[in-house]
């Protein structure tokens, strides 16, 4: 039965139309236009469409009646909204209501789980140090808005079985969205005589312009409670309990985010939620081994030779590029190696080694949380519903070979293998394309470092004449050419990202996916994969390649040969630890920065108007579906860029934290603003979204796993062949002159001569660049990073042994200190099981009172039929009257 009224021109009729203008009347009570209901103020409005009639109208209006027609004839109830009454004049709303016969056999379908017993089971006894957290908690009526329930999935032939007091109520309104949806995007919208298969849902009529929108209504204005009683006033809780900043250290009621958004956007903040609180224990652990590193300034006994005018002061480097760069002194690197210190101390190695076990332990625990929100949020036995119910519409339709489902024995669409195979191999090619493009990218990057070093380098040589000394000294040209690199590269990084992120929508529809969660998933693999080269590429080259294909005076090793004139870097004598945290802070930083000005400031600019309107406007001139309809769509990639941005800050934090150990602490920062912005945003700048199930956040899952492996790998190498450190204890232990292990000399150890007359020409440095230093000075010869013998030796310019047992005591750390994670890592992992006991014991106990209830439910349902075929049998029959009594009392005591 359709309630929908429409004259010639397709509107509403003119008794309606006077009906709602604003200030219009009936019975002495004024319409309230800010509602969820029809306007005999019965019916719930489950979903809305929206459209503008334009010059192409014919067509679309075909498309329109066409699709309307097939909602009736499913059962829906639609209710148009004539443009006269809208506020901009010409938009049109169609207003959705599904009855309950419709709801109770989509929900048999979908096998929606609804309560049929109040639960018995006794809750978990309060912690005796509960009161500590008091401050931290919201009420209970927000953290539990529903009671708990054993639920069944629905089966509408036995209605009865199920707690149904109040069929308008009994299904949440976030379900009967989500069963709207499911019919809108499996409608057709052909007529009788012209049957097109691929003319079907609402996401083609959106696509093509048919209907501007279509959304599900929020249940009230976020800032004030609904006036009408028998609203939820769901939203306003949320925005007072949730979504303002100042409640920044409560927890988030999860319970009502699900029931208002579904289980789908619930698990994303319960997962951020919970990300967040682990990433406190890391940050302080950061802090430690910061403050570590400042306490422990003064005991720099390196810092202090480089600084020192009588060590640091007469050493002359070798020039660090051909031509352009001078030679310099030692001491202009002073300030770089305090820096250096602050990260690059013995407290590092124990945070590295920490962030490998915290790795494990926050995986783990989320294992533990996860599987207690499957089960309360009824979503355990989910995984094989959504394989076999949630087809994607666009598989069907391209799918026109149809194939026997063994299991099923139904007919279903399928892709060929053929097909299949031939679109893989173009995916691939594509994201192999791409990868290379951002490589490419890479390499001009460090191509700029290359060539622009020399630039700053003859800006800020240690020159008596130099006017910008004292910028020189603050600012190593190793350390200039970093940053500006390091900026460059991000603006490459934003440029690629917005690139890709449509190729890669196009290679996964192209695809074909057959399930959303198979979509979901080949999606985040390609982005994540295409996200990891291009955010940790130029980390990956600074921590691992810079520095270690130099070569040594007289034999340099060069980018792109000798031809090229582009000398590779060399790290300064305090290492590169310094430079990664540098290209680690900006990316990071830089990446967190944008991605809030994006979340935040752009939809509060493109929604500032309709805010303000509705703000203004009383509820009886801007109607409900007005108000949604001027929010933002949140589009179906929503989640997971939210998804990706958190996950590549976790690769951030994990996979380099051994060079940046305050890293943690930039990250809980940023992660307490984003629960609050992603809040604020779903609750007042967004349309509400459709409700959406999952049991889990997805293949996230096993990217950060693959993460935390690699993490320990990263950071034991960055350790061994980046940090000093390995160098510096060989030198302590094994190569201190005199019987107290000290430090001191160890500059002047790790500094290999080179005769300056043996350099070649080509690397020479120009000497009317600056004569000084070859007037007023008497060189003969220059320093360098390396272990190596001096001129005159039988072995000049080859490997001391050092450099051989360095080497080896870099090799020995990263073995060992591989094994020690790994090993804590899989006991830990072993130790902690990933479904607490209490939950399984609850699941069991649960699966088994719904077998006992159902079974006694069918048993007094034949118990049922039986009196009522035995009623007929005694009328109709003579033969045998008191057998059937007895038959009765038997089948009764079987069953």
């Amino acid at each position: 039965m359709s309630t929908i009224t429409e004259d010639n021109n397709g509107l509403n009729s003119t008794s309606d139309r006077e009906r709602w203008q604003p200030g219009h009347s009936e019975g002495g009570k004024e319409l309230n236009r800010d509602s969820v209901y029809f306007r005999d103020g019965a019916r719930r409005i489950d979903f809305v469409l929206s459209y503008v009639d334009d010059k192409d109208g014919d067509k679309k209006q075909e498309r329109r009646k066409a699709f309307e027609a097939s909602l009736e004839k499913v059962g829906l109830e639609l209710e148009l909204e004539d443009k006269s009454n809208s506020d901009d004049g010409k938009t049109y709303f169609l207003k959705v209501h599904a009855p309950w016969d419709v709801l109770a056999t989509y929900a048999d379908v979908l096998k929606v789980k609804v309560p049929f017993k109040a639960s018995d089971i006794p809750k978990a006894r309060q912690d005796p140090l509960s009161w500590v957290t008091l401050p931290f908690r919201l009420p209970e009526r927000i953290m539990r808005p529903e009671p708990d329930y054993f639920t069944s999935p629905f089966d509408k032939a036995k209605m009865d079985f199920f707690l149904i007091h109040d069929k308008e109520t009994f299904f949440p309104p976030s379900t009967r969205n989500r069963i709207v949806y499911y019919i809108l995007t499996r409608c057709p919208y052909y007529t009788d005589d012209c049957q097109e298969r691929d003319k079907t849902g609402i996401k083609r009529l959106l696509s093509n312009g048919t209907y501007t929108s279509a959304f599900p209504l929020h249940d009230c204005r976020y800032w004030k409670k609904a006036r009408e009683s028998r609203c939820e006033n769901e939203r306003h809780l949320l925005y007072k309990h949730w979504a303002r900043f100042l409640t920044f250290y409560k927890e988030q009621p999860l319970n009502l985010i699900r029931k208002y958004y579904g289980e789908k956007i619930g698990i994303y903040f319960a997962w951020l939620g919970f990300y967040t609180e682990m990433l406190f224990f890391a940050a302080v652990m950061g802090v430690i081994c910061f403050l570590y590193g400042v306490l422990s300034y003064e005991d720099n006994v390196s810092s202090k030779e480089i600084c020192d005018s009588k060590i640091g002061g007469i050493i002359v480097m070798c020039p660090l590029c051909d031509k352009k760069c001078s030679y310099w002194k030692l001491n202009s690197t002073c300030l770089s190696s305090w820096q250096s210190h602050l990260f690059d101390n013995e407290a590092t190695v124990f945070f590295a080694i920490f962030m490998g076990i915290w790795v494990t332990l926050f995986l783990e625990f989320w294992k533990r949380r996860q599987a207690r929100l499957e089960y309360e949020w009824d979503l355990v036995d989910f995984e094989e519903e959504q394989q076999q119910l949630q087809i994607r519409p666009e598989f069907e339709l391209k799918c026109t070979n149809r194939r026997l489902n063994r299991i099923t024995q139904e007919m279903e669409p399928f892709l060929p293998l053929p097909s299949k195979c031939a679109r893989f191999c173009l995916s691939g090619a594509t994201v192999l394309f791409w990868i290379c493009l951002i490589l490419a990218c890479i390499m001009g990057v460090i191509a700029y470092r290359l060539a622009v070093y020399a630039a700053f380098a003859s800006i800020m040589k240690d020159s008596p004449t130099n006017h910008i000394q004292l910028v020189g000294s603050l600012i190593t040209p190793q350390l200039a050419t970093s940053v500006t690199a390091s900026c460059i590269n991000f603006i490459l990084i934003l440029v690629l990202n917005f690139l890709y992120e449509h190729v890669a929508i196009w290679i996964t529809d192209m695809e074909i996916p057959k399930t959303h969660l198979e979509y979901e998933n080949k999606l985040t693999m390609k982005m994540f994969m295409f996200q990891f080269v291009n955010f940790y590429s130029s980390c990956f080259y600074v921590a691992f390649f810079k520095g270690k294909f130099v070569g040594h005076p007289g034999d340099y090793r060069y980018m792109f040969g000798r031809w090229s004139g582009l000398r590779n870097e060399e790290c300064d004598p305090g290492g590169c630890l310094i430079e990664l945290s540098t290209q680690l802070v900006i990316v990071m930083a830089g990446k967190q920065l944008v991605g809030n000005v994006q979340e935040a400031l752009l939809p509060l600019v493109r929604n500032w108007w309709g805010s303000r309107k509705a703000r203004k406007h009383p509820e009886k001139v801007y109607s409900r579906w007005e108000q949604d309809h001027d929010l933002l769509s949140f589009s179906q990639f929503g989640l997971f860029h939210e998804y990706l941005e958190m996950v590549i800050q976790f690769g951030f934090i994990t996979l380099f934290v051994a060079s940046f150990p305050l890293a943690p602490l930039l990250a809980l920062f940023n992660n307490i603003l984003e629960v609050r912005v992603d809040a604020w945003k779903f609750t007042t700048q967004y349309r509400r979204t459709v409700a959406a199930k999952a049991r889990n956040i997805g293949a996230w899952q096993e990217i950060l796993n693959v993460v935390a492996i690699l993490s320990v790998v990263t950071n034991a190498f960055i350790m061994a062949f980046t940090s000093d450190m390995i160098p510096r204890l060989v030198y302590l232990y094994a190569y201190h002159p005199g019987s107290e292990a000290t430090m001191r000399g160890y500059i002047n150890n790790s500094l290999s001569v080179y005769e300056i007359s043996q350099i070649p020409a080509p690397n020479r440095p120009d000497e009317s660049e600056n004569p000084t230093w070859f007037n007023q000075t008497l060189i003969t010869t220059c320093r360098y990073r390396d272990y190596r013998y001096p001129p005159g030796h039988d072995r000049q310019y080859s490997h001391t042994m050092q450099f051989w047992h360095i080497l080896a005591a870099k090799l020995a750390f990263i073995i060992i200190m591989e094994h020690v994670v790994f090993v804590v890592k899989f006991f830990v992992a072993w130790l902690i099981p990933d479904v607490p006991s209490e939950v399984k014991a609850r699941v069991k106990r649960e699966r088994y009172l719904i077998q006992e209830y159902l079974h006694n439910y069918e048993v007094e349902r034949l118990k049922l039929q039986l009196s009522q075929s035995l009623c007929f049998s005694t009328e109709t029959a003579s033969l045998l009257p008191s057998e059937s009594p007895d038959k009765h009392h038997i089948l009764s005591e079987c069953l």
